[in-house]
């Protein structure tokens, strides 16, 4: 009999029933007699006890949808470590749930943050297998992350519906896509979508270059301009701060997000008409694309097979096309950013994208 426990955290929701019930459905499959325990809210469950036992009907027809059935939450590594508000010491309560419930392995689902949290209960002794789940694709250790294409596909067709009203006003048009660190998401969703502008957390912008772009395309005749913006673009000169004099700068930002600053920006510098769409938490919900709810299930089948093969420790992650086994302790606090000088980078730009670099 294996005893084994299964948490989603963090703020993405797409593919995760799917990769769940990939971990489920290939654990029933086996000759392995299972019970399946689903903490409650992610770490918050675990913590506090919160979990009901989970069956195969639990799982049944979840393959489409989006959201996940255990719920989920925040709980920030930088404050796991401290005693919640009742004087707790939250992983010394976690440990005690997962040893009383004399569990084999803990599986988690999730992200950056998530992944720290997870390695911290492997370097405390706990049995853990975890999943890559987050809209950003910015987990070391793997090409892909689960519900990241789904998140493309939202802003991609955000960004093509604003082409419409777009061409019809002979706007300047700017789509705000998420991503506070890094690109991955805007780079994907603004090629795809066309953008003729894409602004990154890792590509510094001069707001000149970018008007540039906008005056070259007017004097060839394009009408309108889409500038695809990550929400954690910085210019060149907030760039050059120090951690200190930026935080005393965003203090007093005026700004709702820098899209709305490059919006200003622009209006001031050439009287064009610029509007700001923010798709928001819409690129973090729905039902999956079909692309990851075969990838997720895939990934789940693996932690699967590392449960039943006794190996913990892992990520499941996706390299070169191919499923692998990545030491858990090699991915936590690692982030994949996008390289400026990467292929796909210098391709955007021989279609004549300009990053304001």
């Amino acid at each position: 009999m294996k005893r084994i426990g299964m948490l989603t955290s963090g703020g993405d929701c797409q593919a995760l029933n799917a990769a769940m019930r990939g971990v489920v459905k290939t654990l029933a499959n086996s000759k392995e007699e299972v019970e399946i325990y689903g903490f409650l809210d992610g770490y918050r469950g675990l913590i506090y006890g919160n979990f009901r036992m989970l069956t195969d009907k639990d799982f049944s027809g979840i393959l489409t949808k989006g959201g996940t059935i255990l719920g989920t939450s925040r709980t920030p590594f930088k404050t796991i470590q401290d005693p919640d508000p009742n004087g707790l010491n939250k992983v010394e309560a976690m440990k005690q749930n997962y040893y009383k419930l004399q569990l084999d392995c803990l599986v988690i689902l999730g992200g950056n943050g998530t992944h720290k949290t997870a390695n911290l209960l492997r370097k405390e002794g706990l049995n853990i297998v975890t999943l890559p789940k987050t809209i950003d694709n910015d987990l070391w250790g793997t090409d892909m992350t689960f519900g990241f294409q789904s998140a493309v596909d939202i802003a991609t067709d955000a960004i093509d519906c604003i082409h419409t009203t777009a061409a019809s006003h002979g706007r300047v048009f700017i789509v705000e896509v998420m991503g506070h660190k890094v690109g991955w998401l805007t780079l994907n969703a603004g090629m795809a979508g066309g953008a003729d502008i894409i602004l990154l957390p890792e590509i510094p912008y001069d707001i000149d270059k970018v008007i540039e772009k906008i005056e070259d395309r007017d004097k060839k005749g394009c009408r309108f301009t889409i500038i695809a913006v990550a929400e954690g673009a910085i210019s060149k000169e907030d760039a050059a701060l120090t951690k200190k004099d930026y935080k005393k700068k965003m203090e007093k930002y005026p700004f709702p997000s820098v899209s709305y600053e490059v919006a200003a920006q622009i209006q001031e510098k050439t009287g064009r008409e610029v509007r700001v769409t923010v798709p928001g938490h819409m690129q973090r919900g729905g039902s999956p694309c079909p692309y990851d709810r075969v990838f997720a299930s895939r990934l789940g089948s693996e932690a699967g097979k590392l449960i039943l093969d006794n190996q913990y420790g892992f990520m499941v992650g996706y390299k070169n096309r191919e499923i692998v086994r990545v030491p858990l302790e090699d991915v936590a606090g690692k982030l994949k950013t996008v390289d400026p000088d990467a292929t796909i980078v210098q391709e955007a730009k021989l279609l004549g994208i300009c990053f304001g670099d």
